[in-house]
C-alpha cells in the first residue's frame, strides 16, 4: 500500500492550509484514513481520522478549525485547515488501516509532509 500525501508548506498563523493523501495499491477493502502529526521533540499524535462510516475522530486542540474530508472512490483523504497557530507545527503523516485477506487490519504511514506556521 502506497500514500502519497502533498499540501505541506509554509503559513501565517490565522491562515489556512489543505492536506490530501491518495492510497494505491491496496488488494482488499481500506478501513480508517486520517492524518497524525509530529513536532520536533514530542511523540506523533492523532490530528483527525475518518472511519468507512463517516465517524469522525479528532483532536481535542483541532476540533472547530480542521477538519477531515474523505472520498472513498479515490481512496483520498483531506485534512483543512483553518486558523493554523504555531503548534500545528510538524510533520504531518497520512495514515490508512487496510484489510488484508487473513482478516488482519494493517496499518500504513506516508512518507510524511511538513507544516510549518509562522507568528
Amino acid at each position: 500500500v502506497q500514500l502519497q500525501a502533498s499540501g505541506g508548506g509554509t503559513v501565517q498563523a490565522g491562515g489556512s492550509l489543505r492536506l490530501s493523501c491518495t492510497a494505491s495499491g491496496h488488494e482488499f477493502r481500506i478501513d480508517r484514513m486520517g492524518w497524525y502529526r509530529q513536532a520536533p521533540g514530542k511523540q506523533r499524535e492523532l490530528v483527525a481520522t475518518m472511519g468507512n462510516d463517516g465517524s469522525t475522530t479528532y483532536k481535542d486542540a483541532v476540533k472547530g478549525r480542521f477538519t477531515i474530508h474523505r472520498d472513498n472512490a479515490k481512496n483520498m483523504i483531506v485534512l483543512q485547515m483553518h486558523s493554523v497557530q504555531p503548534e500545528d507545527t510538524g510533520v504531518y503523516y497520512c495514515y490508512t488501516g487496510v484489510w488484508d485477506r487473513s482478516g488482519t487490519l494493517r496499518n500504513y504511514w506516508g512518507q510524511g509532509t511538513k507544516v510549518t506556521v509562522s507568528s
